[in-house]
C-alpha cells in the first residue's frame, strides 16, 4: 500500500483521535483507488463501524476523509457498499463501440428539417415515427427511435451543419442602420411610429430634442398613401430633419421610404433588438397624445382628408404651440444602480426650440421659416383659447364620423 503515512499502529479509536490531532496541518491521501478502498474496508472491520456510537463514527469518518480525500457523502456511499459486500474498482468499458445513428440517419434528419423548415425536436421525432410506423418507409426505422434531446445533439454536429443549408435564418434587410440615434442636442432627429385606429392609421412623429410633434392620417399602410403622407409629415417640421428613426416594422423599413429619405438626405435608423427604450419617446406619445385625444373608436375611411385638415390646421399647432411637455433636467441613480429621470422643465415644443437655438447660437429653422413669423402663430391666442377652438372643431368632426357610422 503506497500512502504518505504508516497507519499500522492505529488500533483503537483513541489512537485514531491522536492521529487526527497530529495530521491537522497535513494532506494525507492514498495514491490509488484500490488503496483507498482497502483503507475504508480495514477501518470498518477493525473498529466494527456499524456498532460504534455516533461520536466515534464521526472520528472514523474524519480520518477516512483525510486518508482517502473523499467527501462525506462519498464516504457514506462507499461504507454502505462495503458493509454488504466488497469494494472493487470497475474500469469503464464502452458496450457499444459503434455509432447508433450514422451519417445516413443524419441525412434523413436534415431532409426532414429542410422539408418542414426545422420544427421542434418533439415534432420532428413524431414525423420520423410516422414515416416508419404509419407510412412504412423502412429507411426511417433506426432514426424513428431517437430521443428528443439527441435530435438537438445531431443538429449541433458538424456533419449536420455542413449538410443543412436551408434552415431558417434571420432575414437581413439592408435598409436603415440598427442603432440608437444621437441627436447631439440638435433638433431634427425624429422618432416615428404608427397607431392603428380600426380602418385608418395615424403616423406619429416626434422630435427627440424639442418634442415637436406632427400627426398624419392615412387610410392604409401602402405605397399609394405612405409616400405623400411622409412628405406632408416631414414638411410639418419647421427645422431640417436629418435622422428618421422607427421600429423594425415593414411600413417604414421598405424601399419606398428608404428612397424618399435618401432623396432628402435624411439618415434612416431602426431600433435594436431587445432594446425596448430605443423608440420609447414616440411610444409614450402614442398613448398620452393620440389615444388620449382621439380614443379607440372607429374612424370612417372617407374622413381621412377631413382628419388631416384638422391635424394640420388645429391639432398639430395645439401640440407644438400650446401644450407643454416635460423635459429631463437631471438623472438620479439609486443604490441599486437604477436610473430615475427628473422632469424639471415643462414648456411647449416651440419654446424649447427657441431655447435650444439661443443656447447654441444657431438658427435651426428652414430657410423659409423665421421665429418672427412663428411667434404670430404661437402668441395669437392663449393656450386655453386655442384649445377651446381646437376642441370645437374636433367634436364637430367626431359628430360627422358618428353620423356616417350610424348609417
Amino acid at each position: 500500500m503506497n500512502i504518505t503515512m504508516d497507519i499500522a499502529h492505529i488500533r483503537s479509536i483513541d489512537n485514531l483521535a491522536e492521529f487526527l490531532k497530529g495530521s491537522r496541518k497535513f494532506v494525507l491521501k492514498a495514491s490509488t483507488i484500490e488503496d483507498r478502498y482497502e483503507i475504508i474496508e480495514r477501518f470498518i472491520d477493525q473498529f466494527d463501524y456499524p456498532r460504534l456510537p455516533r461520536q466515534k463514527k464521526h472520528i472514523v469518518l474524519r480520518a477516512l476523509k483525510i486518508l482517502t480525500g473523499y467527501k462525506k457523502s462519498q464516504l457514506h456511499h462507499l461504507i454502505d457498499i462495503a458493509l454488504v459486500g466488497r469494494l472493487s474498482h470497475k474500469p469503464y468499458e464502452r458496450v457499444h463501440i459503434h455509432k447508433k445513428y450514422t451519417g445516413y440517419d443524419i441525412a434523413l434528419l436534415e431532409k426532414t428539417d429542410e422539408l418542414h423548415f426545422r420544427l421542434s425536436a418533439a415534432a420532428t421525432h413524431e414525423i420520423m415515427r410516422r414515416e416508419y410506423e404509419l407510412f412504412h418507409h423502412a429507411e426511417y426505422e433506426n432514426v424513428s427511435h431517437i430521443s428528443f434531446s439527441h435530435i438537438n445533439n445531431l443538429r449541433n454536429s458538424e456533419r449536420y451543419k455542413v449538410q443543412y443549408l436551408a434552415h431558417t435564418q434571420a432575414r437581413q434587410i439592408p435598409i436603415g442602420e440598427t442603432k440608437k440615434p444621437s441627436p447631439n442636442n440638435h433638433p431634427g432627429s425624429i422618432r416615428v411610429d404608427t397607431v392603428s385606429q380600426n380602418d385608418v392609421y395615424h403616423i406619429n412623429a416626434v422630435d427627440e430634442v424639442t418634442q415637436w410633434e406632427v400627426v398624419v392620417c392615412v387610410p392604409r399602410i401602402s405605397e399609394r398613401y405612405l409616400k405623400p403622407a411622409l412628405e406632408v409629415l416631414l414638411a410639418g417640421f419647421p427645422f431640417v430633419v436629418f435622422n428618421f428613426h422607427s421600429d423594425r416594422g415593414s411600413e417604414f423599413i421598405n424601399h419606398i421610404v428608404a428612397k424618399l429619405l435618401h432623396k432628402l438626405l435624411i439618415n434612416q435608423t431602426k431600433s435594436r433588438s431587445r432594446h425596448t427604450n430605443d423608440n420609447a419617446l414616440v411610444e409614450g406619445k402614442n398613448g398620452w397624445v393620440i389615444r388620449k385625444n382621439l380614443g379607440f373608436f372607429h374612424i370612417n375611411q372617407s374622413l381621412v382628408n377631413r382628419f388631416n385638415e384638422f391635424f394640420m390646421r388645429w391639432f398639430n399647432p395645439y401640440l407644438n404651440y400650446h401644450r407643454p411637455c416635460g423635459f429631463v433636467t437631471d438623472t438620479v441613480v439609486d443604490f441599486k444602480g437604477r436610473e430615475k429621470k427628473i422632469y424639471g422643465q415643462y414648456t411647449t415644443p416651440y419654446e424649447k426650440l427657441k431655447e435650444v437655438s439661443k443656447q447654441q447660437q444657431r438658427n435651426f429653422l428652414k430657410p423659409h421659416h423665421a421665429f418672427e413669423k412663428l411667434d404670430t402663430i404661437a402668441y395669437r391666442e392663449s393656450d386655453n383659447e386655442f384649445a377651446r377652438t381646437m376642441r370645437k372643431h374636433q367634436y364637430e368632426l367626431f359628430d360627422i364620423n358618428s353620423l356616417l357610422d350610424s348609417r
